[in-house]
């Protein structure tokens, strides 16, 4: 069941699905845990917002995931959760510090939650897996996952092969834990459609690369504000880890050396610390600058809470209007 309410400025809006009773939040709207950019004082905002904000963990080292975890404590007291990359050398540590800290949510990809997916239910951590099929999410299901984000192709960095709105309703279908949509979502329309498609709330990523508090160059933002609907293009195809990322000097090289056949090896040499060269040091012709096809939506640089609270008073909006439409049948 979906409740919404907005009454107008001013006047804090209510929006309710299943997921905000599971995770303790305001709004069903994750932001996507970006490596490397997405810390603590953006985690923080995002929860203060009413949302659920996430520290992409990636495989950063135990103190500085310790420390992230510090920022949000002190800048809020609401729900937040981390995110884990299980092929980081050091998972179980991480693992670990996410237990000894009481992290209320850890959201995963890059591998199989099934080996640490018990230790951190008895925790009273909730799982939220990354999925990009049906079969794995029925999976990491059956293994206690507390929800699912099932993430479309549109997303940005690495991906998978079906459309969010292909995915989103049959994973729905699959699986009795509540799914959020992933992938093309950076407004209340897509907020609005991925609950038509039976979501109980959405992740987004993209559209919080230009959030104030991101942990983001400058000239990634620019990169992401510049771009057009059609800016996106896939990379790694042949390596079987296709990334999506705004198109640049890096993506004609990689691709060009992807298209000569190239092997494996050599195109994981070429893309290597690219991503953060561009997300951290700047450099948005020579590195990668992972995002979805959503960019063309993102026009402007935010605060994490009026980002949130704009996608909620527009879905709140479209829902209005929606509310207007009648439905008649016709013998």
């Amino acid at each position: 069941m979906v409740v919404c309410c907005y009454a107008g400025e001013g006047i804090r809006m209510y929006f309710k699905t299943q997921l905000c009773d599971l995770l303790n939040i305001e709004y069903p709207l994750i932001q996507g845990a970006m490596a490397w950019i997405a810390g603590g004082r953006l985690a923080a905002a995002v929860s203060q917002a009413g949302g659920l904000g996430v520290i992409g963990a990636s495989g950063a080292q135990r103190d500085w995931l310790k420390q992230e975890i510090d920022t949000v404590r002190r800048h809020t007291t609401k729900p937040f959760g981390v995110n884990l990359m299980l092929a980081a050398p050091n998972i179980e540590e991480l693992v670990k510090l996410i237990i000894e800290e009481q992290v209320p949510v850890v959201t995963t990809g890059g591998g199989n939650p099934g080996p640490y997916m018990e230790t951190l239910k008895q925790a009273g951590v909730k799982v939220i897996p990354v999925v990009a099929s049906v079969a794995l999410a029925k999976r990491l299901s059956r293994l206690g996952a507390a929800a699912i984000i099932a993430e479309g192709t549109e997303s940005g960095g690495h991906i998978g092969e079906m459309t969010t709105m292909c995915l989103v309703p049959m994973v729905v279908d699959a699986v009795e834990v509540p799914v959020i949509a992933a992938g093309g979502i950076a407004d209340g329309r897509g907020f609005m459609a991925a609950l038509a498609l039976g979501a109980q709330g959405v992740q987004m990523g993209t559209r919080f690369i230009c959030a104030e508090e991101c942990n983001v160059s400058d000239a990634y933002r620019e990169k992401v504000i510049k771009a057009k609907d059609r800016d996106t293009l896939v990379c790694g195809q042949a390596t079987g880890h296709p990334v999506r990322a705004i198109h640049n000097r890096f993506t004609r090289e990689y691709l060009k050396l992807e298209k000569t056949g190239a092997g494996k090896e050599e195109l994981e040499e070429l893309g290597r610390g690219r991503y953060p060269a561009a997300a951290v040091e700047g450099k948005v012709d020579e590195g990668s600058v992972l995002a979805g096809q959503i960019c063309g939506l993102v026009s402007k640089v935010q605060s994490a809470e009026e980002i949130v609270l704009d996608v909620i008073k527009d879905a709140c909006r479209v829902k209005s209007l929606l509310g207007g439409i009648a439905c008649q049948s016709q013998d």
